[in-house]
């Protein structure tokens, strides 16, 4: 095959797989731009908790408590205090006031906690205890508690039953986020790698579609050049 040829063949033919491609490249990038970062992160769906003054003198002694722990870390929720203990077993939430484990939480604690983080309008409409993280909590440890409110994008809240805390948040719009992420980076497992196989192999792919298009584009001219007649 003539070296003109070959490159037509082979640009006609890249072009036309990095077409797909290109559409998801330039459909993700537009959706990417068009919704602000931070209604992505979903930071309207949650109130910040408000610090609460502390008697320290009405609190169990952590040392009574965490023989053996590795952290201890002193907080509020629903407005009591508590003892977030971590060791090598896991974490374990107990009352800072009575010294009474509370977790694992269950049903009725968890949709509290929640409830006083949704800063929307909208009320619970399933709570549900998960074994396994869902894909879109992808490296999260598990058990959660996944609570979903009605409402536009389907808000949902993830907290933990060791510990009380909200894990994530999440909502279509987040959902839609990562879809297109995952299609724009062409990572269709973790979507997290932007150094994947697949996404090198598309780039040297447009490189060489470039390269088969300029040289096609100056062989055209040369030849126009050639084909010009002779002027009488």
């Amino acid at each position: 095959m003539r070296l003109p040829a070959l490159a037509r063949t082979s640009h006609k033919w890249l072009g036309l797989l990095l077409a797909i491609q290109a559409v998801f490249w330039t459909a993700g990038g537009l959706y990417m731009t068009a919704v602000h970062i931070d209604i992505i992160h979903g930071d309207r769906l949650v109130r910040p908790i408000p610090a609460t003054p502390l008697n320290l003198a009405s609190l169990v002694e952590p040392s009574a408590l965490a023989a053996g722990a590795e952290t201890v870390r002193l907080e509020t929720q629903l407005g009591r205090p508590v003892y977030i203990i971590g060791g090598s077993g896991g974490s374990r939430l107990v009352d800072a006031q009575t010294g009474t484990q509370l977790s694992p939480l269950g049903e009725a604690a968890v949709r509290a906690r929640a409830n006083a983080h949704f800063a929307e309008q909208g009320e619970i409409v399933d709570a549900e205890l998960l074994s396994e993280a869902p894909g879109e909590l992808r490296g999260r440890p598990a058990p959660l508690w996944r609570v979903q409110y009605e409402g536009a994008w389907k808000p949902t809240l993830y907290i933990s039953p060791q510990t009380g805390e909200l894990m994530a948040k999440r909502h279509d719009l987040w959902r839609t986020f990562d879809f297109v992420w995952m299609l724009h980076i062409m990572d269709y497992e973790t979507r997290d790698n932007v150094n994947n196989i697949l996404l090198r192999i598309a780039t040297w792919m447009a490189f060489i579609t470039s390269l088969t298009g300029a040289w096609l584009l100056f062989y055209s001219f040369r030849r126009r050049r050639r084909a010009r007649p002779a002027k009488a």
